[in-house]
């Protein structure tokens, strides 16, 4: 069966490589946007998975009829029953990694596998502790926004790059707050057939 990850992540293409070396990459031609408008009122914590469903089988619907699992994922980062997107410019995500400092927030990445026989999905949630708000994490913060990471990042950081100086801790899974818990979605493409048993 060929794998294609819906996603145009640089972060996600490296972690899939750690479950199969072999997969297609395609992007869902969908507006995330209107989307993430029509699930306002939904919990945050489902939100990511709802999107992670659409970017899954929009790819999928260009592959009718063929021997495909498309995987589709989302990344949210909740403060306080909020989801933060990617901030617009550097104001926007000074403002975002203030409020995160000294506070605990939940990174939930979902997870969308679509085959022609059956759908798949579920969301991961990782506590992610950041750093008091004293002068010396201002400064990481304001070094932080004058690189181009945060940008692309919902919650404007990457933990795996500079944004990893902001954290204090984390509870769960690191890989799902860089973008995809390898472990778990390795397990359900076992369970599904979509990859084989490890042991043979």
């Amino acid at each position: 069966m060929r794998i294609i990850l819906a996603s145009a992540s640089p972060r996600r293409k490296e972690l899939m490589n750690l479950i199969v070396s072999e997969f297609d990459i395609e992007t869902a031609d969908i507006d995330e946007r209107a989307l993430e408008d029509s699930l306002a009122g939904t919990d945050p914590l489902k939100v990511s998975e709802q999107l992670a469903l659409a970017k899954a089988h929009a790819v999928a619907d260009l592959h009718k009829g063929e021997d495909v699992a498309v995987i589709g994922c989302d990344t949210s980062v909740i403060l306080d029953g909020e989801i933060m997107g990617k901030p617009a410019d550097r104001d926007e995500a000074v403002k975002m990694l203030t409020a995160l400092s000294g506070n605990t927030h939940i990174v939930a990445t979902g997870v969308a596998i679509v085959t022609p026989s059956s759908v798949k999905s579920f969301t991961e949630c990782s506590d992610v502790i950041f750093n008091p708000l004293d002068d010396y994490q201002k400064g990481l913060i304001e070094r932080y926004c004058d690189s181009s990471d945060p940008y692309d990042k919902a919650g404007a950081y990457g933990i795996q790059n500079g944004g990893a100086l902001l954290v204090q801790g984390i509870r769960g899974c690191f890989f799902s707050v860089v973008g995809l818990p390898v472990s778990r979605l390795a397990q359900a493409l076992y369970e599904a057939g979509i990859i084989p048993d490890q042991n043979q």
